[in-house]
């Protein structure tokens, strides 16, 4: 089955975007849309966030991946979604906890904080795991 996934950052994450689209481009079982930004020229972060978010309602089963310098300014605005469960994620245990336990469908990762292969590997994870269900929907039902 493939996976689709939409990728979108701003100007602080455009390096790190554009690596892991190389990286999951090598997949054959993984759709990439690259929705921006294409260049290190500043821009608004929301604007690409609202790009990504637009999309993930409209193809339910997808994730998403949002990338700015930190990662803050994208989960601040990823999260004001009702169907968006943005994680910020900084190290491998978090993106495999917030799939199992928050059924994250959101990645976000900052682009001058996170290396390449720690991204690859938390982007592994990520994609890889599933929701436990359980307690933990009860939980986000509450949310």
């Amino acid at each position: 089955m493939t996976k689709n996934i939409y990728i979108s950052s701003d100007h602080g994450g455009y390096e790190l975007k554009e690596k892991i689209i190389t990286f999951l481009n090598n997949n054959n079982n993984i759709k990439v849309n690259n929705l921006g930004t294409n260049s290190h020229e500043s821009v608004d972060y929301p604007d690409f966030c609202k790009n990504l978010v637009t999309e993930l309602k409209k193809n339910d089963n997808s994730i998403g991946v949002l990338v700015c310098g930190t990662g803050i300014g994208m989960s601040i605005a990823a999260n004001r979604y009702n169907h968006i469960r943005g994680a910020l994620c900084t190290n491998e245990n978090m993106a495999r906890l917030s799939r199992k336990h928050n059924n994250a469908n959101v990645l976000i990762l900052g682009g001058r904080t996170t290396s390449f292969k720690c991204a690859k590997n938390m982007l592994e994870i990520f994609l890889n795991t599933e929701f436990e269900f359980g307690r933990h929907t009860q939980r986000l039902e509450k949310i």
